[in-house]
């Protein structure tokens, strides 16, 4: 069982609609553990709205993290889900879930933004250049030309990841291929622009 977020899914849901009918959060969250089909809809339908609003409040606003970080939360419900007897203990875990996954999708931003900055370090210690402005503008033309290198398909992909923020999750879905498969394009795109770009530093430097 799958839950996956659409941008158009989010629109304001009234707060009626929730407080209409209260939940049973126990038999709802054991349905839920056994895999049902209609607990989940159940479960979309009264959660979707509230914790794609809680993220919003968590990522200032951000509603391109909000949505990634909301597709995170729900796949986490679905692997770790067991049953609750007391709906804010389990709003309390929802709220757990979505935290977490706000901080995975900053690690992995801020993992990106170091293998950049590696490149500026290398360039300050192999170049010698009087302004830090000079070495970083010739560190960006590098990287501009490194991308342009790059087969269309892999230069599309890190434009998608890095530059558009899209997650894996809607790049794998749009390349019909999984995750997994996903993650490991971009390492090995990684590794060749970074290989690229230092290329052409050894070469400035003889």
């Amino acid at each position: 069982m799958s839950l996956q977020a659409h941008p158009a899914d989010v629109v304001e849901a009234p707060a009626e609609d929730l407080a209409a009918a209260p939940l049973d959060i126990t038999a709802l969250t054991r349905a839920l553990a056994r895999g049902d089909e209609s607990a989940y809809r159940t479960f979309y339908e009264a959660y979707f709205q509230r914790l794609f609003h809680y993220l919003l409040v968590v990522t200032a606003g951000d509603e391109d993290a909000a949505r990634e970080a909301l597709q995170a939360t729900l796949m986490r419900v679905v692997r770790h889900i067991k049953p609750f007897t007391d709906e804010s203990v389990f709003w309390n875990w929802l709220t757990v879930l979505a935290r977490s996954a706000i901080t995975d999708q900053t690690r992995k931003r801020r993992r990106y933004l170091a293998f950049l900055d590696r490149f500026t370090s290398h360039a300050r210690a192999q170049q010698s250049v009087s302004e830090d402005t000079d070495a970083e503008a010739q560190l960006s033309t590098l990287l501009d030309r490194a991308l342009e290198g790059l087969p269309e398909e892999e230069r599309a992909l890190m434009e998608q990841k890095y530059f558009a923020r899209e997650s894996v999750r809607d790049i794998a879905a749009r390349l019909q291929t999984s995750e997994k498969a996903v993650e490991s394009r971009l390492v090995r795109v990684r590794h060749k622009l970074k290989q690229a770009v230092l290329d052409e530093l050894r070469k400035l430097k003889r």
